[in-house]
């Protein structure tokens, strides 16, 4: 089972979790993946995630941006695989200088970023990882997050550093049969 998890105010229908989902159905493993539309609030959206992996095996996640901060979470919870797509680090820091009204890239639904928001994203950092259970995979040009910090923080991970790009991770669909390799999806066409 793979489980794509999007950045902050954006959405399932982001053009990786739509190049994803066009794979996995192109090989015809279209109910081997999941990617939910993540409300804003931290304890909302792992209590959704959880509820669609519960009973699952060998689940893997694929988290961009906050996705990844998420999917750091939730690996370290459930000994689980994560590839981490330009990650945020510390979104209850980072993400302090949005505080107030905010909405949906995609959806257009609006919701108010309060300090509920960070603390609850705080709560979830995990201060230790293990390194083998994931792979990083960072642009250099990403506008919206330092590189440096997802390659300081998933010291001895399999990374992937590409130069050039953006926050989107604009090499996205040269890593696709990497990204489900690591995360132990059947490749065969």
């Amino acid at each position: 089972m793979l489980v794509y998890l999007h950045g902050f105010n954006s959405s399932a229908q982001s053009h990786k979790a739509q190049l994803l989902a066009q794979t996995m159905t192109a090989r015809g493993l279209r109910a081997e993946y999941i990617c939910p539309d993540l409300p804003p609030l931290a304890s909302e959206a792992i209590r959704e995630i959880e509820r669609l992996i519960k009973g699952r095996s060998n689940v893997s996640f694929v988290g961009s941006s906050l996705g990844g901060f998420y999917a750091t979470h939730l690996a370290e919870k459930h000994g689980a695989r994560s590839v981490l797509i330009n990650p945020a680090i510390d979104p209850h820091v980072g993400l302090r200088a949005y505080l107030g009204p905010q909405k949906n890239l995609h959806t257009g639904e609006p919701y108010e970023l309060t300090e509920t928001h960070l603390q609850e994203w705080e709560a979830l950092y995990a201060p230790r990882i293990t390194p083998q259970r994931y792979l990083l995979l960072v642009e250099i040009g990403d506008e919206v997050l330092d590189y440096r910090r997802a390659v300081e923080r998933y010291a001895g991970a399999e990374q992937i550093v590409v130069q050039g790009g953006d926050h989107t991770l604009q090499s996205f669909p040269e890593h696709i049969g990497r990204i489900l390799a690591f995360a132990g999806i059947e490749v065969g066409t």
